[in-house]
């Protein structure tokens, strides 16, 4: 059966920890197995770090760079060798490729968001493999995605991928670090239920040529599942096991998606968008959202915290601060917290002019997959 794949391999996997230097065997390992899933008919898209480290590696850097500037500038060094790579490899199996540079604001702006799918729809129906990294060049640090695990699972969601591979430089999700700790568990299998509870010890960053880590593949799991997409975590030194997982082999740590929102705009509030801050509702208001599909009204807010303008994206959180659900507010921050707690009909008292009756439609709600209220 055609699916659609989503494979971010990580700089750790990509380059030797050492030197930063690409690991060519890996690479053209990982090559030839998207090259065959591709011959099965298979969708695929790539999102690929190591602009960073490679960069470092031809300008002769000993350590990656801290200040913005410099690291932008070296990622625009990087990026062209990694890419010409990519090319040289896939082309040597006939297989066309594509580079796609992102920043988070191509997913914040709606146009934005259904051009890149669109865009995503059409290489694919042409038959060719995007290489999706973030444009690091332009990318300032309110708009980035902070690391390409989040960013492949917002590319997963974006194109509703049926798989997101996380390869990394373990070849599961361990309890521990198990560099540091012989007897860590292993984890294989991790379903809704489990990754909500989910606690790890999941360390930091492999290399000091990345960005990510175990943490920043926990976020992405929780994202491409909430999505309706399967997230596995597994070795990026054995790329040929993603033909064995989809044969149906239980190899690395496999997260089982939840029921997927085909609502494309309530994706993009839930994935797409970057809260700019919080509303805590009452438990009436919880289950009137989550279960009985109502908009939010002033009446179930308690507390307002930070600061957003109307027409802005909010995370909605029960009094203990768990976000149930994400939203884009008719109001701003201060209208908010004056009317919070207040019937709708008292709106027009409280503020001095109309708006409207509800804080939040629920057309611009997105609720979170699993809810227990």
């Amino acid at each position: 059966m055609k699916q659609t794949l989503v494979v971010k391999i990580g700089t750790s996997s990509l380059t030797k920890p050492e030197t930063g230097q690409l690991a060519l065997s890996t690479i053209a390992s990982l090559v030839e197995t998207l090259s065959q899933l591709r011959q099965l008919e298979h969708r695929i898209i790539l999102v690929s770090s190591g602009a960073v480290g490679v960069g470092c590696s031809r300008l002769n850097l000993k350590e990656r760079p801290k200040k913005m500037s410099l690291k932008q500038a070296i990622a625009a060094v990087g990026q062209g060798r990694l890419i010409r790579v990519y090319d040289d490899l896939f082309s040597t199996l006939g297989q066309p490729i594509a580079q796609v540079l992102l920043t988070r604001r191509e997913l914040i702006e709606r146009s934005c968001y259904v051009n890149a799918s669109n865009t995503f729809e059409s290489l694919l129906e042409l038959g060719v493999i995007p290489i999706v990294n973030e444009n690091d060049t332009i990318a300032i640090e309110e708009l980035k995605f902070g690391d390409n695990d989040t960013l492949s699972a917002l590319v997963a969601s974006l194109i509703e991928a049926d798989w997101l591979f996380l390869l990394t430089d373990v070849d599961r999700l361990y309890s521990d670090d198990p560099r540091l700790v012989p007897d860590a568990k292993p984890i294989i299998l991790v379903n809704n239920d489990q990754l909500n509870q989910l606690q790890v010890n999941a360390g930091d960053k492999g290399s000091q040529w990345g960005t990510g880590g175990m943490a920043t593949k926990l976020a992405a799991a929780r994202i491409a599942t909430g999505a309706g997409v399967r997230t596995v975590i597994t070795h990026g030194a054995k790329p040929s096991n993603l033909i064995k997982i989809l044969e149906g082999e239980l190899i690395g740590t496999q997260f089982e998606p939840q029921t997927s929102n085909n609502n494309a705009r309530k994706r993009w509030i839930a994935y797409g968008l970057l809260p700019t801050g919080k509303l805590y509702l009452d438990p009436g208001a919880i289950r009137a959202i989550c279960h009985q599909g109502k908009s939010l009204l002033a009446a179930g807010i308690i507390k307002v915290e930070g600061q957003f303008e109307a027409s802005e994206a909010v995370q909605l959180c029960d009094q203990t601060g768990q976000e149930i659900a994400r939203g884009i507010v008719n109001y701003n921050s201060l209208e908010v917290d004056k009317i919070k707690g207040h019937h709708s009909d008292e709106i027009y008292s409280i503020l001095g002019y109309g708006g409207a009756e509800t804080v939040i439609h629920r057309d611009n709600l997105s609720v979170n997959g699993v809810i227990r209220y």
